[in-house]
């Protein structure tokens, strides 16, 4: 994608990016490594200033640099990226850079862009980027894996969200993903606009 679609989103309409649900890649970096992992569990937890939760589990390096940096990136894939997302959820990016002396973004030739505020890289082609700083909350670390975080800049694609919403008619391609379970995913569907029922 190039980047004349990424466009920044307002932080209060942040939490939008994430409201619907979609499967996230985390990226975090620290000290030269950067790595990208699939998350299911991902949410908003506030307006302003806006917050997520994430849920990352104790083996993974991208934890490992998450909580080494303080920051970390969540990347909102689309349909075009499903075989990227199933890669990154299903191999180690420690393994690789011990094994081939290279990150997942070499090894698969992922296309980053830098962030506005954090370290951690961005993956080209997805549809939405926050950028988060860690609220640390070591009891929830350790015991639930949850991590949470203030969204300090975001961005999306233009095409399918601007105004606060997402509109992906005539984009099926950009659709977000949503994991079910073994590497099937739904994708989002078309909207609907609900209305306050009478009295």
């Amino acid at each position: 994608m190039s980047d004349s679609h990424r466009r920044p989103v307002p932080l209060n309409k942040a939490y939008r990016l994430l409201n619907h649900g979609p499967t996230v890649l985390v990226s975090a970096a620290h000290d030269g490594q950067r790595n990208i992992m699939a998350a299911a569990w991902a949410m908003p937890l506030d307006f302003e200033p806006p917050k997520v939760a994430v849920v990352l589990d104790k083996s993974t390096w991208t934890r490992q640099l998450l909580e080494a940096s303080g920051t970390f990136v969540l990347n909102v894939p689309c349909v075009n990226q499903a075989d990227i997302v199933q890669t990154v959820g299903n191999t180690s990016g420690l393994e690789i850079s011990q094994t081939q002396g290279q990150d997942k973004f070499q090894a698969y030739g992922l296309q980053t862009f830098a962030g506005e505020q954090v370290e951690a890289p961005l993956l080209d082609g997805c549809v939405a980027w926050l950028e988060c700083r860690l609220l640390p909350e070591p009891r929830n670390h350790e015991q639930y894996d949850l991590f949470l975080a203030e969204v300090i800049a975001a961005q999306a694609d233009e095409r399918v969200f601007s105004d606060g919403r997402w509109h992906f008619d005539g984009h099926d391609g950009l659709r977000t993903l949503h994991h079910v379970a073994g590497g099937h995913f739904l994708t989002i569907g078309d909207a609907v606009d609900g209305k306050t029922l009478p009295l």
